[in-house]
């Protein structure tokens, strides 16, 4: 039998992972694509699988190891689950070397002893709300506090030491509550009682001096349910909460001319059907923002402490809808692809994203994002800055409407623009030109070149 180490794939950008829960034991007889533990970056959690079946004979990494590319996560016995015996247990700690798993005897057909070839496999992670949850097999011993990769990331945003906070649920889960507890103890100067205290209304905003949040018995008013909050809603809800409030953030709303740029998009449409590429305004409207970033190159800075960071790279993300929720799939170097290519890639990131199969890769390094509603309707809104950027535009669905053209009304077809910028780093006059600019490329979509 041949043991291969299974180890952590491409992650995406970032250095380290830490490991969050262990999902197998050695022993387990694991399924091809079976989840062998969860990981979390700042942001997101996946589940690392198993790319093949077999028996778990080591498992390399234990709750709280900080891991990256080409960490090694088990090591797997391959052959048919249903009839490999489990590995024997490991011995005592004492031991200088890590124990070898006790061989497996034919009884029947004797075999000469073999040394088994190590084959190392690098496996593609599966984001979290794509897969069920899984509950770890064992309860490894640890001390790491029990919290969900949601608690995890809304503490460390807030500066709360897990280790110093009492869980109230379950087995003594952490919960947001408990979070929340904690850092209304620490405000009001007594931190060990309120560590202790078991649940507190949810979003309270007692550390900002705002008034209490409302208990209220629903119930009494009417019959109710109760749904939890899905995961991705969860993990986003922290990053947006940190947003709106950290960001000085103004919107400013405008009008875009498309009529001309419909009718083309159509017609492209038409000369490209057999191709299988649908061309959307979407498409269109990430080639018009990236020559407006490039002509206002503040709106593609990130600021770095009293620095800004001007990137020379122009990554655009796009909110798409999912049944797990607003996700943010990111397309690559935008300046540098057409509107046929650009649309072959979006459409591809919208399935991986409906499917719950986009990387971390594959949501992060945007400079500039656009979120629309086109397809649904509205008028204006105002989107959430995507931190680390200082921008993003949002775009309703476009109407026809009669146009004075100095002679006569006449009808034209009108995108609404909304653009929410950082104060910190643009000012009201800069967004006023972005927003005409961007206008004037859509409306004539030859000034790209030049």
């Amino acid at each position: 039998m041949a043991i291969m180490e299974v180890k952590i794939p491409d992650i995406g950008d970032f250095d380290e992972v830490a490991v969050i829960e262990l999902l197998v034991k050695v022993g387990d007889k694991v399924r091809a694509e079976q989840s062998l533990i969860t990981v979390e970056s700042d942001k997101a959690s996946m589940e690392i699988p198993s790319s093949h079946a077999g028996v778990i004979t080591a498992l390399m990494v234990k709750l709280g190891d900080k891991v990256k590319q080409g960490s090694v996560i088990v090591k797997l016995e391959m052959g048919d689950v249903a009839t490999v015996a489990p590995a024997a247990p490991a011995a005592a700690p004492a031991a200088a070397a890590a124990p070898a798993p006790a061989p497996v005897a034919a009884p029947s057909v004797p075999f000469p002893a073999v040394v088994a070839p190590v084959v190392s496999v690098v496996v593609a992670p599966v984001p979290v709300a794509s897969v069920p949850v899984h509950q770890p097999t064992a309860a490894p011993s640890s001390d790491l506090p029990h919290a969900s990769p949601s608690v995890r990331k809304f503490a460390r945003e807030l500066g709360v030491p897990l280790n110093e906070v009492k869980g109230s649920g379950p087995k003594g889960r952490i919960g947001l509550e408990d979070i929340q507890a904690f850092s209304r103890g620490v405000m009001a100067g007594d931190m060990r009682t309120q560590a202790q205290s078991s649940k507190a209304p949810a979003g309270e905003g007692a550390g900002l001096g705002l008034l209490a949040w409302p208990k209220v018995d629903f119930a009494k008013f009417g019959p109710i349910e109760r749904k939890e909050m899905g995961r991705i809603q969860k993990i986003s809800g922290a990053n947006l909460l940190r947003n709106a409030v950290m960001i000085p953030a103004v919107t400013n709303h405008d009008d875009a001319d498309i009529t001309e740029l419909e009718a083309f998009r159509v017609s492209t449409n038409k000369e490209h059907e057999k191709s299988g590429v649908k061309v959307t305004m979407l498409a269109f409207l990430i080639k018009a923002c990236v020559s407006a970033l490039q002509k206002f190159p503040q709106f593609n800075t990130s600021l770095d402490g009293d620095a800004l960071v001007y990137k020379h790279y122009w990554h655009i993300g796009f909110a798409a809808d999912t049944p797990n929720g607003l996700m943010v799939p990111v397309l690559k170097d935008a300046d540098k692809k057409g509107i046929l290519q650009i649309s072959a890639e979006m459409g591809e990131l919208a399935k991986k994203a409906r499917e719950g199969k986009l990387s971390p890769a594959e949501m992060t390094g945007a400079t500039f994002t656009i979120s629309s509603l086109g397809g649904i309707g509205g008028r204006y809104f105002t989107p959430i800055i995507n931190a680390p950027e200082v921008a993003i535009l949002g775009v309703c669905r476009s109407q026809m409407q009669p146009v004075w053209n100095g002679v006569e009304f006449e009808p034209r077809l009108i995108l609404p623009l909304s653009l929410t910028w950082d104060h910190r780093v643009v000012d009201g006059a800069s967004a006023a030109r972005f927003n005409a600019y961007l206008a004037q490329v859509l409306a004539d979509f030859r000034r790209v070149m030049l």
